[in-house]
């Protein structure tokens, strides 16, 4: 008998479902190939001319078979692309993980699959059961930061890492904010900037703009990674070492890029009450986070939240959450924005 186009529609849905399954089971094995590739430098010694396997080897100082075997592996993931002779040539993909790349995600790679946050991952059946988050203090017996600032290697991979993370965001950002009038702001605080890369760019964009980054000594101490000299605003852009739990710098806005995100709600909660505290009577705040959206839509900030709690005692929220956490810090006249591909969304609110 043959097969109705139902059953046949039906045992395709499944085989697909299988392959789905299948697809999200083995995902570790891509990223932590694409991981040991990049450890390993080979992003770095594979350029577009074709180069024989056992040159790689040997200039990577790595054994000639089982190179050869993560090289093929790399190119299935097309990374790499193999040629005849066991030669490989880089793709456009794979050019995003070398060093000297413009938008390179070497460091996001580093740090998410490398070995600290591929621990702590583990913990997650536990922590849901015990309703206790932060798998970081679990596996480390620290915070995340309390550890960045012991670990001199870590905090390394981590500022490359957050470095990476900010070139892509600014751009969602950007896009977010294309409908605001910045005419009537003079100095902007960028808190918890990192070294600068969102509020030096809004500099760029808008000559008339004032900023200053407050952050941590620690991640402005090095003048070297700072983006305001190389981004030519340094005579409009100051870095200022304080802490955001404590107090803010006055000026006329603020913006938070990725911060809120790291705290609980009481957490969040003092920080937007400094900076109302702070802010000039017609004083805006903004906040740019990847926003969680509803129940029928599937969202990278659905499982960057699981990824939160594992690292810290934030989480991912709604545009009504952060809302929420602005009407308790005393903000009103608010409002939410997007960059054009809804990966981030900004969060506006005003005195």
């Amino acid at each position: 008998m043959k097969k109705t186009i139902l059953v046949k529609l039906l045992e395709k849905n499944e085989m697909s479902g299988n392959e789905k399954a299948l697809d999200i089971i083995f995902g570790r094995w891509r990223s932590q190939i694409l991981y040991t590739g990049v450890k390993l430098g080979v992003f770095d010694c594979v350029n577009s001319v074709p180069k024989n396997a056992s040159e790689i080897a040997k200039q990577l100082g790595l054994d000639y078979s089982l190179a050869y075997r993560l090289l093929r592996a790399l190119g299935s993931l097309e990374l790499l692309r193999e040629g005849l002779d066991r030669n490989f040539t880089i793709t456009e993909q794979g050019e995003l993980l070398r060093k000297d790349h413009p938008r390179t995600l070497r460091g996001i790679a580093l740090l998410e699959e490398g070995i600290e946050h591929y621990s702590i991952w583990k913990h997650l059946p536990a922590m849901i059961i015990e309703g206790k988050q932060n798998a970081f203090v679990r596996e480390y017996g620290r915070k995340l930061f309390e550890y960045t600032e012991s670990s001199e290697s870590y905090r390394e991979v981590f500022n490359q890492a957050m470095s990476s993370y900010s070139r892509m965001q600014t751009g969602w950002i950007l896009e977010a904010l294309e409908g605001f009038d910045f005419s009537k702001i003079q100095h902007i605080c960028d808190v918890a900037g990192g070294q600068g890369h969102l509020l030096c760019s809004l500099l760029v964009k808008y000559p008339e703009l004032k900023g200053t980054v407050l952050e941590l000594e620690n991640v402005i101490s090095n003048n070297d990674i700072l983006w305001a000299p190389k981004m030519g605003v340094q005579d409009r852009c100051t870095y200022l070492t304080g802490n955001m739990f404590n107090d803010v710098p006055q000026a006329d806005a603020y913006i938070m890029k990725m911060i809120l995100h790291d705290w609980s709600d009481n957490e969040c909660v003092t920080i937007l009450s400094n900076i109302h505290r702070r802010s000039n009577n017609e004083g805006t705040v903004f906040i740019a986070e990847h926003m969680v959206p509803g129940p029928d839509k599937s969202h990278f900030s659905k499982l960057f939240d699981i990824h939160m709690m594992c690292v810290a005692t934030g989480r991912e929220r709604t545009t009504e959450e952060y809302a929420d956490l602005l009407t308790k810090a005393g903000w009103n006249n608010i409002k939410t924005s997007y960059s054009r591909s809804a990966q981030m969304g900004v969060v506006q609110a005003s005195k």
